[in-house]
């Protein structure tokens, strides 16, 4: 790597991996998200970076899975250059002790530092998630009601992870990390200097971990400036959402890039929805400009062959014809319907949503495509040709329009949009039909 990157992240999955994609070319750094730890070859062809992130699918993961996935990662950054390791977590931080736990990801990676404790940002306020006192609070959807995590109306009944404990020190001593000290909101209110007081009070207790409270993006700032200052001396790992590139991100750019608008799509729009979340599912509600396919979970699970194929040419027949075309596994139903069928391997469904959309664009290669759910879209843009994504623009609050790279010709260029089940406007699909300009035509609703 000729000139090394100031950060390099690993995304826990590909949702919140654009996410930071989004965030650091917002603030006008230069960045490019790969799909796995790049070659030599691939770093020449992105050129200098300041942020190099990379998608990965470890949220999804059991802790042996978690190893042997970010080993490669941690090996990277050592002969990288670069000075702070940013592990990406959900803003959320769902995870549990036997799926896409952070203490593992900890543990694996912070031998690939020189600090020996390791920062967490707390809270990410642009999404409306904010730590107070170390305990986490979250939106219920874009610009919703804020809840405490363990009584949040999604979170606390995730059907992978609920969250059941709001006190985010409580969670990762779970999760292996056996002593996390919190730094309260009320010392990055105060600025660097008593931030930096602060910190060197809680490090005398020599910590595994320091949390981060944040309440508003003013404490992003300040959190940045004290932890930049520290990398300069020694590598850090630092653990938390996007919030970790936005507070570094405001030492080292000259200015943030202008915002840039979605373009109409210039052609049919294939939206793949594998989330549960009701937040996705009134995005889905609203999205008039398609026509919505419904997805049996359970037939799909079983990534039958049959089943994809038979499903991919009824999509792909679609657009051909010029229509966008919304698939979607979590149909409206009576609670009473869906009693007595058998549970679903969630993790399989999302890999089925990945094998579904390798056969679509096989078939019927589109230029803009969506993706709803973490690991719907981790697993999904794994089952694709490509290496690497860019960012375009912001489609809504957590949703980021990317372009596609690879070496196949029919996917290089695909604008791709992906959105955790929580994240994005509730006309986030006809955002990424029409677009978010002013060239978006008249009577589109486009939220604030």
């Amino acid at each position: 790597m000729s000139a090394a990157p100031a950060i390099i992240y690993y995304g826990d999955d590909f949702t919140g991996a654009t996410d930071t994609l989004g965030t650091a070319t917002r603030a006008g750094l230069r960045a490019l998200l790969f799909l796995q730890v790049p070659d030599a070859a691939q770093l020449r062809r992105a050129g200098p970076l300041d942020c190099l992130g990379i998608a990965g699918a470890a949220r999804s993961m059991a802790p042996s899975e978690m190893q042997a996935e970010l080993a490669p990662v941690a090996d990277f950054f050592r002969s990288s250059g670069a000075r702070v390791l940013h592990y990406k977590t959900c803003s959320t931080f769902d995870s549990a002790p036997q799926v896409g736990s952070i203490g593992v990801a900890v543990r694996q990676l912070r031998e690939a530092v020189v600090q020996p404790w390791t920062a967490i940002v707390g809270g990410q306020p642009n999404l409306g998630r904010y730590c107070l006192f170390g305990n986490l609070f979250a939106a219920a959807g874009s610009g919703g009601e804020v809840y405490r995590l363990d009584r949040h109306p999604t979170m606390s009944r995730h059907p992978v992870t609920p969250m059941h404990e709001a006190d985010l020190r409580r969670h990762l001593v779970l999760q292996g990390l056996a002593d996390v000290r919190g730094v309260a909101w009320t010392a990055a209110a105060g600025g660097p200097a008593a931030l930096a007081d602060a910190m060197t009070d809680v490090l005398a207790h020599r910590p595994e971990a320091l949390l981060f409270d944040v309440a508003d993006d003013a404490q992003l700032h300040t959190i940045g400036a004290v932890l930049w200052a520290r990398a300069q001396a020694t590598t850090l790992l630092a653990v938390g959402p996007s919030s970790v590139v936005q507070a570094l991100a405001g030492q080292l750019a000259v200015a943030p890039a202008a915002p840039a608008a979605v373009a109409p799509a210039r052609g049919p729009v294939f939206v793949l929805a594998g989330s549960l979340s009701p937040v996705t599912a009134r995005q889905v509600a609203a999205a008039r400009s398609f026509e919505t396919l419904w997805l049996d979970p359970v037939e799909l699970a079983t990534r039958d062959t049959a089943v994809l194929d038979r499903i991919a040419r009824e999509v792909a027949a679609r657009l051909v014809a010029g229509r966008n075309v919304l698939a979607c596994t979590n149909r409206p139903e009576p609670a009473a319907a869906g009693a007595g069928r058998a549970p679903i391997d969630a993790r399989a469904l999302a890999q089925a949503g990945g094998d579904l959309l390798a056969r679509v664009l096989a078939l019927a290669p589109v230029t803009r495509v969506g993706i709803a759910g973490g690991d719907t879209s981790s697993l999904g843009v794994q089952a694709l040709a490509a290496w690497g994504l860019s960012y375009l623009a912001e489609v809504g609050p957590g949703a980021s329009l990317c372009r596609l790279h690879s070496d196949d010709g029919t996917l290089d260029g695909v604008e791709i949009m992906l959105k955790g089940g929580q994240m994005g406007s509730v006309d986030v699909f006809e955002r990424l039909v029409h677009g978010t300009g002013a060239d978006a035509p008249a009577g589109v609703p486009l939220a604030a």
